[in-house]
């Protein structure tokens, strides 16, 4: 039986009518949740400057001074596997956007093909037996869906949502690495010159000791300032072999944040510098500042394909239309395809109206909803917590700077007055007791003095961070994007 056929000129407006066929969106109008956050930041927070640049306008490479630093971030962005694996997110979720989009546009597949078929001769009418065959080609349509109430296109909304979601996550990643990794080299450089402080002090002590040892055996003094010198260099030398053990710690932590190992000439070399240049605080509300952190832009990407999803929840309760069709040419003859009379043609179209489904549908949309009401808490506890984080931050930063002036007159005073102690005891006009005192003042000191200026770059780092700053892409010398991360 020869199939009926519409020209393919026939199928071709078949294809732009449904196509120009309009849609409405079952989907909830999207509105931006109110930020349950406080109206400005908190009382210890500096002023803000209006005409500040947004931190997250500034690339890494701009805010890091230290050249060093700045090599051995670079090196992590490249190498760093964590962040490889949120580059593999952002392809897979980019693929499966291309798949929902798809279904946008209908299928067409060209076809051609021969159907074979034996009649055998006790069955055929002239008691001989028959070949027949059937030759046809053309192009075909495979169950395009109307869309008259946008599930396909939610469907592909909530996709691309997801899809931006995981841009936010790398982006999101791309901070947190970099500031990890200027934290470490930080915490290394720091290691570094407490060790440096451990040495000095152990050769001092040792210094002292040897002179006590000196006075006892000569008779001019007890045992009690040899032995008390000797606890001293002991502490000392203890301290020397747990910062050495700490600061090779310190390089297995940056060399794993690397992904690779770093270059001898690219760690810290002498005492924590200004490593970064902090900008002014940006003017604005809570609310609007945060809006340029990677993760609560990812929580409101997830919560507007959440809407998207109640959408397609939505259209379910609806008639769907699928069309399926076909136009082209059949002979029972190769030499007859193309000739006239031969045009084949087949539509089919189908209606799927739901009647009932035991609340399946109902189901599904209460599921999208609740989804939704999920989102929703998930993104104002982003908000929340970036307000939190960058109030913890400006708390800290409002006090470093009184920190810090308070150890160095702390050190100077524990410097002087061990030096006054030292030249006693070396005149013989005070035991060792005192001196001894002084000493370990000194070095507390010293070492308090060193954290605090950790703390302080630190906190510069950390505000960098929260604030969303340091994930812009890396820029080759043509002037192009480069994938630093691929």
């Amino acid at each position: 039986m020869r199939p009926s056929i519409l020209k393919p000129s026939a199928l071709a407006m078949a294809l732009v009518a449904a196509l120009a066929l309009p849609g409405c969106s079952l989907a909830p109008v999207y509105h931006r949740p109110a930020a349950p956050v406080a109206q400005d930041w908190p009382q210890a927070a500096p002023a803000a400057n209006a005409g500040a640049r947004p931190l997250a306008d500034i690339a890494w490479r701009d805010y890091f001074a230290d050249q060093r630093l700045r090599q051995v971030i670079a090196l992590a962005l490249a190498n760093n596997r964590d962040l490889r694996v949120s580059v593999l997110n952002i392809e897979k979720a980019r693929t499966q956007y291309g798949i929902n989009r798809a279904a946008l546009l209908p299928t067409v597949s060209a076809t051609a093909g021969q159907n074979a078929a034996r009649t055998p001769s006790n069955m055929s009418a002239n008691g001989e037996a028959v070949v027949n065959r059937q030759y046809n080609s053309g192009l075909s349509m495979s169950s395009y869906e109307l869309d008259f109430f946008g599930r396909v296109r939610n469907l592909s909304e909530a996709a691309l949502e997801r899809y931006l979601g995981t841009e936010e996550a790398r982006r999101a990643q791309q901070i947190s690495l970099v500031a990890e990794v200027a934290n470490a080299y930080l915490t290394l450089a720091a290691d570094q010159q407490l060790l440096k402080l451990a040495e000095d002090t152990l050769a001092s002590q040792l210094a002292t000791y040897n002179l006590s040892k000196r006075r006892f055996d000569s008779g001019v003094s007890s045992g009690l300032d040899m032995y008390e010198a000797q606890t001293s260099v002991e502490a000392a030398r203890n301290d020397v072999a747990a910062y050495t053990a700490q600061v090779a710690l310190d390089q297995n932590a940056l060399t794993l944040l690397a992904g690779a190992s770093v270059p001898a000439d690219l760690l810290p070399q002498g005492e924590i510098g200004a490593v970064t240049q902090l900008a002014d605080l940006p003017a604005g509300l809570p609310s609007t500042v945060l809006q340029s952190r990677p993760d609560v832009l990812q929580a409101e990407r997830t919560l507007r394909a959440a809407n998207a999803d109640i959408g397609v929840a939505r259209a379910a309760f609806f008639p769907s239309i699928t069309l399926t069709a076909s136009a082209g040419s059949a002979s029972d003859r190769l030499s007859g395809l193309f000739k006239g009379g031969s045009g084949a043609w087949s539509f089919m179209p189908q209606l799927n109206l739901p009647l009932f489904d035991g609340g399946v549908n109902r189901a599904n949309l209460d599921i999208a909803k609740a989804e939704r009401d999920i989102a929703v808490a998930q993104y104002e506890k982003a908000i929340q917590t970036a307000f939190r984080e960058v109030a913890d931050a400006l708390a800290q930063r409002a006090t470093l700077d009184q920190r810090i002036a308070a150890e160095d007159a702390l050190v100077a005073a524990a410097g002087k007055s061990f030096r006054i102690h030292e030249g006693r005891y070396r005149a013989g006009a005070d035991s060792y007791l005192d001196a001894l005192v002084s000493q370990r003042a000194l070095y507390a000191a010293q070492q308090n003095l060193i954290r605090t200026r950790l703390a302080k770059s630190g906190n510069a780092v950390t505000l960098y961070k929260v604030l969303g700053g340091g994930w812009q892409p890396e820029i080759d010398k043509s002037g192009q994007l480069a994938h630093s991360v691929d």
